[in-house]
């Protein structure tokens, strides 16, 4: 994040990176504001925001063009329960929109809500069962 820049300049930013027309990355930043319920901090610029508000605005810039896949890398550090519960319910709209996100994390829980977990130990694959290195790299 730009410390200097605010919410709405981070989702303007990043739409144009995204070559969102105008009018389509406002669509989608009032509803990321509002699915994730950051909208009052619009205007702040992103050194004045709190850990969990700074990671709201990474996964609403993340979502913001609405990708085939999403890689996401410790997503919901900082979320408080209801982001958190927020987060898997976009995870499932996603899911059902036919789209794949990809979650990096070094714990898991909530493993019913996955539907693959694999262990990365030294550049070897596993399934998370335990039963043995898939060899894979």
């Amino acid at each position: 994040m730009y410390g200097r820049l605010t919410c709405d300049e981070h989702f303007e930013l990043f739409g144009h990176a995204y070559g969102l027309p105008a009018v389509l990355e406002r669509e989608h930043r009032r509803e990321l504001y509002d699915t994730l319920g950051f909208a009052r901090y619009a205007t702040t610029p992103a050194d004045q925001l709190s850990g969990g508000t700074l990671a709201k605005l990474n996964l609403g810039l993340a979502l913001l063009a609405d990708l085939e896949l999403l890689l996401l890398d410790e997503p919901y550090a900082g979320f408080d329960w209801d982001t958190y519960q927020k987060f898997w319910k976009l995870v499932a709209q996603r899911r059902t929109a036919g789209r794949t996100v990809l979650i990096i994390s070094h714990f898991v829980t909530d493993a019913d809500r996955f539907d693959r977990i694999v262990e990365v130990r030294d550049g070897l694959t596993a399934p998370l069962s335990g039963t043995g290195w898939a060899g894979e790299s």
